[in-house]
């Protein structure tokens, strides 16, 4: 298994993807040129709409095509999602005022009651700690 990364890149434009569409949820249907693909191997691809969010894609089956050449046909498993939807939200650091402007991704279908759950796992992957109300920087958090 090995993990290609497909994260939208103008540094490297020979290795890109032309389509990652959703065939039903959890199953995508994705299109790419370059990166010798593989079964099983893992497509790491931005989120549409994203400037720096992104899923991790297994593949299942790929078919590499004559031509154009490089090019290949893969479907994939990943993350369930009914209806993404990409929200952009900013906190302050309660201690020190640094602010923070982040994106995270939630299932549409699931209403705003799914939206601050899924912006405070977000803001800890980023190394913030929410308590209650309050947010703390990296830099503000107390050693442990």
């Amino acid at each position: 298994m090995v993990e290609h990364d497909f994260r939208y890149s103008l540094m490297n434009p020979q290795h890109t993807l032309t389509e990652c569409r959703a065939l039903v949820p959890g199953r995508y249907q994705v299109t790419g040129n370059g990166g010798s693909i593989r079964n099983n191997d893992v497509l790491v691809v931005t989120l549409k709409g994203s400037k720096d969010l992104s899923m991790r894609l297994t593949v299942e089956t790929v078919r590499h095509l004559i031509n154009p050449p490089g090019q290949w046909v893969a479907v994939a498993s990943g993350p369930v999602f009914g209806e993404l939807a990409i929200h952009t939200w900013n906190v302050n650091c309660d201690s020190c005022a640094k602010a923070l402007s982040f994106e995270f991704a939630v299932d549409a279908k699931l209403g705003n009651k799914a939206e601050k759950p899924a912006a405070t796992a977000r803001i800890a992957e980023l190394g913030w700690t929410t308590v209650g109300e309050k947010h703390l920087c990296p830099t503000c958090q107390e050693p442990a």
